[in-house]
């Protein structure tokens, strides 16, 4: 296993991403990009056994609901980084035991790789969403026939890749790119039908990293987005050579949608854990504002907040169904229930801006032009600024507008913007969710139980 230093130490391996129009030689260093780094470190310091052998817990796989509950928590308190390499080692786990049928070498070598991964305590980023040039056409119909990433060269030990994956969250501070197709394939596509695994520092890999982290020199008035942020990488494959053994898909059309079906439920559960945090989250800043601003006992507050509450009871009743009602694959290792992940994660995703706006309602305007920590210390207004700020003996000024920022950062910033937009997309679309959950469904039984309520039988369906 790795040190917090030694996974910083292996940043500095040639890599080549770029931040703001510049490359980025020593991203630990970097005033913005390095507090990535460090967070990332001090969960592997936290997670770290010096014993041989070895296995981080955040990279083993599960092989039962009890394996699921643990997992999920630790996850969550080791960060982005832990989450998608995690994420990504249950969908190798997942796509395997959904292709038995196909070349027996491709799971020889995702079960190689996955062994690889635990023993080396590498972080994975997954790689699926292209850049995809017209929507309304096939890979091969594309004006840019690179629209899609696709196999441009075949060479005796492996192939060589071109394209580009678009939203790849902690891209540049992973040390491989789990590469997959974004979407099912059909006859003509075979070259887009690839899955490999690429290195980060790769020749021909190039990522630019975009951020919401705060460019402030003073971040007290950004206490969320300040301690935690991971950049969004735009990956690009400029003819990248991939050998034969990292290799897990290459032409076979039929299972590029196995990959794609597998990333997806592990990252909707992902999705999913997070919001069944961040529901409690809003309806504790809900209650506390609440309070704050003297407006707790009023029945339009309380109904508002009683509604949020309900929210965030669904979507921990959802967490948990889809846990409990887990599946074994061929090999033992578990994934969570289709019905209850798709279900789960869409409804809490379609209702995330309506808590929110709940929230700013119950808030008030201060949420925007509370003034920042830095004023309640000016000698001249600092003592005003607390003044009429507060709102009576008991609520002193400053920790009200502590309170507006942390609701701002979170939720009308521009960390709240990036969580306004992923929360939809994350694991796909909320139409995506739409179609797994219709599919997972018992409508057959839906059916039957509807003519027995009228007293009607199958048999009368004409």
């Amino acid at each position: 296993m790795l040190t917090g230093q030694q996974y910083k130490d292996s940043l500095n391996d040639g890599r080549k991403t770029y931040f703001e129009g510049e490359r980025i030689d020593d991203l630990p260093a970097h005033p913005i990009l390095g507090q990535t780094a460090e967070f990332t470190a001090k969960a592997y310091d936290k997670y770290y056994n010096p014993e041989p052998n070895a296995v981080s817990p955040l990279l083993g796989v599960p092989k039962s609901a009890d394996d699921l509950h643990a997992l999920i928590p630790m996850l969550h308190d080791a960060g982005m980084m832990a989450h998608v390499t995690s994420t990504s080692i249950q969908t190798l786990k997942t796509a395997a035991g959904r292709m038995t049928d196909v070349k027996p070498e491709y799971i020889d070598r995702i079960t190689s790789y996955i062994d690889h991964a635990q023993r080396s305590d590498v972080r994975i980023t997954q790689c699926i969403t292209d850049a995809k040039g017209d929507r309304s056409r096939h890979p091969a119909k594309q004006d840019d026939l690179d629209a899609y990433v696709r196999v441009v060269d075949r060479q005796r030990d492996g192939v060589v890749i071109r394209g580009a994956k678009l939203h790849i969250t902690g891209a540049s501070f992973g040390h491989d790119l789990l590469t997959i197709p974004t979407k099912a394939m059909r006859a003509g596509e075979e070259e887009w039908s690839i899955g490999c695994i690429v290195p980060v520092n790769a020749e021909g890999v190039k990522i630019i990293n975009t951020s919401y982290a705060p460019r402030h020199e003073d971040t007290r008035a950004f206490p969320v987005s300040s301690r935690y942020h991971y950049p969004e990488g735009f990956v690009i494959f400029d003819d990248v050579f991939v050998p034969n053994e990292r290799i897990f898909l290459d032409g076979e059309t039929a299972y590029a949608a196995v990959f794609a079906h597998s990333l997806g439920l592990w990252e909707r559960l992902g999705g999913l854990s997070a919001f069944a945090d961040e529901a409690d989250q809003l309806v504790g800043f809900a209650q506390l504002v609440a309070e704050a601003n003297g407006t707790a006992g009023i029945s339009h507050v309380q109904e508002k907040i009683s509604e949020m509450i309900i929210h965030a009871t669904l979507i921990r009743a959802a967490l948990e169904a889809a846990i409990a009602h887990c599946q074994a694959g061929p090999e033992g290792a578990v994934f969570p229930s289709e019905l209850y992940v798709n279900a789960g994660k869409f409804h809490a995703a379609a209702n995330y801006n309506l808590m929110v706006r709940h929230l700013h309602d119950i808030s008030g305007g201060a949420v925007l032009t509370a003034p920042v920590p830095a004023d309640f210390e000016n000698p001249e207004v600092g003592d005003l600024a607390r003044k009429y700020m507060a709102t009576s003996r008991d609520i002193d000024g400053e920790y009200r507008a502590s309170l507006m920022h942390a609701i701002r950062d979170l939720t009308a910033d521009a960390y709240g913007g990036w969580k306004l937009v992923t929360n939809l997309q994350a694991g796909g679309g909320l139409y995506a969710q739409r179609i797994v959950t219709r599919r997972h469904y018992d409508l057959d039984g839906a059916k039957r139980k509807a003519l027995h309520v009228a007293g009607m039988s199958e048999g009368d369906v004409h």
